[in-house]
């Protein structure tokens, strides 16, 4: 939803946009302006942004129950956009890892497969700025809903509890992404802005924060979300499509594995495993070719009208795709390893190329919903806490739930923890595969330096992560060159 900002402000905007943006390639996508652009407001960036926008940002743009709904959908629609988990974060996060490769001609993507990506990268910067947008269309809403006289309090604190959640979400994500993990790789985090920016200013140019006060933002935002948020909705499918109390719990479970506190990622995943709403999916596949399966924790929902890019990149032009991303010839083999796991079926072969490709989104059409949060996770979230706090036949037992569903023999040999904690982390790469997981998991449990040596490449020499501090992302050339409070990571100053 555009608003109307002030026409000095805009211009000031817009001035300021045009001086940031220096020789920014562009193919099919317009460089996007992060904090710059949207703390000035979204129509600053409407003449040189041409994508459908949902973004509020002034104090008129919610004053009733409608603008509120309104503001709900567009917080839900940045995280749709083509640049954050409806294509790109996605895609980032596999191909920087051992489970995919940039085939194509898109330059951005093999900048990252190969560790060549530096501050200027395309994608890079459309993740930063759509995560940001996501976070001041959250501040607009936690600011200006709750005076509403129009909502009910009850009304009040589930819109609420959603823009909570989804700015804890974008931290946590911005945070991992740029940032870090904390006691694996990095010190700084990103920069935390908790109110709605309207104007041109000061503000336009923090600091960041340090990486444990990133993390610890994501964190305070989960919980004011379950504080908040109801159990479940008036459907099944929007409890599956919107925040609930149940999806802020799963998320806790995955985010106090990142900050290794096992035994809060085991009690939040106790609560969504005991939850009747959630139940594992008896198929794989069922997962992927239907919507909101009894699986289905949260997930966003694409259409004909609203479509997600993933399987554009991966299918090849001869199933109506761009494939200019495609599986790691290694990965396929550990996938396709036993004839019996369902997982390593789901699998096409590019003949152009001489390469798989994931058919987990196999729809062409675009509307094959993205995971963000899924029951298989949660399980094998409690077994590694479980594993990390010693209790190896709990760990086990939900590391076997996981592998009988795909269809292979549980693990019942294993004693030793790091034995185990390495049989649900491979576990994890074949179950949560092309999820947005996989980089980030390397990361996270101490293997990517390890694990990325000597990976194999169709289009290239094989590829290595010498450096400890590419294991997160450049912060972006609008924002790095424009703002001298801010600091660039190591690896790319």
């Amino acid at each position: 939803m555009h608003t109307t900002i002030n026409k000095s402000m805009a211009e000031a905007a817009i001035k300021l946009r045009k001086k940031l943006v220096r020789g920014v390639a562009k193919r099919n996508a317009v460089y996007m302006i992060g904090l710059a652009c949207l703390l000035g407001g979204a129509s600053a960036c409407e003449t040189l942004d041409h994508e459908p926008q949902a973004e509020v940002s002034d104090d008129a743009a919610i004053s009733d129950r409608k603008g509120a709904q309104a503001a709900l959908a567009g917080l839900y629609d940045q995280l749709q956009s083509s640049n954050y988990y409806g294509g790109n974060f996605m895609i980032m996060s596999d191909v920087s890892s051992d489970v995919a490769q940039s085939i194509g001609s898109w330059d951005f993507y093999r900048e990252m497969d190969t560790y060549l990506i530096d501050k200027s990268n395309l994608e890079n910067g459309n993740l930063w700025t759509r995560a940001f947008r996501a976070i001041n269309v959250a501040n607009n809403i936690i600011d200006q809903v709750p005076p509403l006289a129009d909502l009910s309090e009850e009304e009040k604190n589930a819109i609420i509890g959603q823009a909570y959640f989804v700015r804890g979400l974008a931290y946590f994500d911005l945070s991992r992404v740029y940032g870090g993990v904390p006691g694996v790789v990095g010190n700084l985090g990103v920069p935390i802005v908790t109110m709605p920016s309207r104007q041109v200013d000061d503000s336009l140019f923090p600091s960041r924060a340090s990486l444990t006060e990133s993390y610890g933002q994501a964190e305070a935002d989960f919980l004011k979300a379950l504080e908040l948020l109801p159990e479940k909705y008036g459907d099944d499918n929007t409890t599956k499509s919107q925040a609930v109390k149940g999806t802020a719990r799963a998320l806790l479970s995955r985010y106090y594995l990142y900050v290794n506190q096992p035994g809060q990622a085991e009690s939040y995943a106790d609560a969504v495993i005991a939850d009747p709403k959630y139940t594992l999916s008896p198929s794989f596949a069922n997962i992927f070719s239907s919507k909101f399966t009894s699986e289905a924790i949260f997930e966003l929902n694409f259409n004909s009208a609203d479509q997600s890019t993933i399987n554009n990149w991966y299918f090849p032009s001869s199933k109506g795709g761009r494939g200019d991303v495609a599986a790691h010839s290694d990965f396929y083999a550990e996938a396709t390893a036993n004839p019996d796991d369902v997982r390593g079926m789901m699998f096409g072969y590019y003949e152009g190329k001489d390469v798989y490709y994931p058919t987990r989104y196999a729809n062409t059409s675009g509307i094959d919903n993205i995971h963000i949060i899924r029951l298989g996770e949660v399980y094998l979230n409690r077994a590694e806490a479980r594993a990390k706090s010693g209790d190896i036949s709990g760990a086990l037992e939900d590391l076997n739930k996981i592998r009988e569903r795909a269809g292979i023999d549980p693990i019942e040999d294993l004693t030793d923890q790091q034995e185990v904690l390495e049989a649900i982390w491979q576990e994890r790469k074949l179950e949560l595969a092309f999820e947005g997981h996989s980089f980030f998991d390397l990361v996270r449990t101490g293997q990517a330096l390890s694990v990325i040596s000597g990976v194999p490449r169709t289009n290239g020499p094989d590829v290595d992560l010498l450096d400890p501090n590419r294991q997160v992302f450049p912060i972006p050339a609008f924002d790095i060159d424009a703002n001298s409070n801010l600091v660039q990571n190591e690896a790319y100053k």
